[in-house]
């Protein structure tokens, strides 16, 4: 799944967390700017990319509307699942991944935010979400710069993981409409009654 990488300029990857992905991004030498709403994380983030001049973070909750407030809902696996959105079928699962609190946090779309920071949209031709259940809502705030974007990296599901969360076709969709391709899946994990947990790449054609 690395291979999407070759011959990219660099990635927005919204939903950080800790910068997992931080040693992979500099070996392809890439500009990589993450975006991470938890509070709780955002600190371990920026310690872990102090070694990585080429990437920086932001602390942001990205969706669809600027201005909005949503519930965070933090959650007990170092903050892994946590979502605008309660746990469902997740549970069935990861059954010991619990709901541990609950925050407020006020929402930008991506392109607000670039604007906001004063960064070039150009400077970055592959977008990766892992964002518990909101990525649909990503794609739609950012569809004034998606056609900037060849490489779009997605984890999602196709069942109801969280309540009012997107579904995998709910993300194709939206990305065929803009030209993309299925590239590459990986499977993380199936659901007992049918379906999974995935890690997609998009092409655009």
């Amino acid at each position: 799944m690395k291979g999407f990488l070759r011959g990219a300029r660099g990635v927005i990857h919204i939903g950080a967390h800790v910068g997992q992905e931080r040693h992979v991004y500099a070996q392809y030498k890439l500009d990589v700017l993450w975006l991470e709403p938890n509070p709780d994380l955002f600190a371990a983030l920026q310690q872990n990319l102090q070694r990585f001049p080429r990437q920086r973070a932001v602390k942001c909750l990205v969706t669809d509307r600027d201005g909005a407030v949503y519930p965070f809902h933090l959650t007990s696996n170092a903050g892994g699942s946590s979502s605008i959105f309660r746990l469902d079928q997740h549970a069935d699962i990861w059954p010991d991944v619990k709901e541990t609190a609950t925050i407020t946090l006020t929402s930008k779309t991506l392109p607000t935010l670039l604007a906001e920071e004063r960064l070039d949209v150009a400077s970055y031709d592959v977008l990766v979400m892992d964002t518990q259940g909101s990525e649909l809502l990503v794609l739609k705030g950012a569809e004034p710069i998606l056609d900037r974007f060849k490489v779009v990296k997605v984890e999602a599901a196709d069942f109801a993981a969280y309540y009012g969360g997107c579904r995998l076709e709910d993300v194709e969709a939206l990305l065929q409409r803009f030209g993309f391709f299925e590239f590459a899946r990986k499977t993380i994990a199936l659901h007992p009654a049918g379906g999974g947990y995935y890690d997609l790449v998009y092409k655009r054609r």
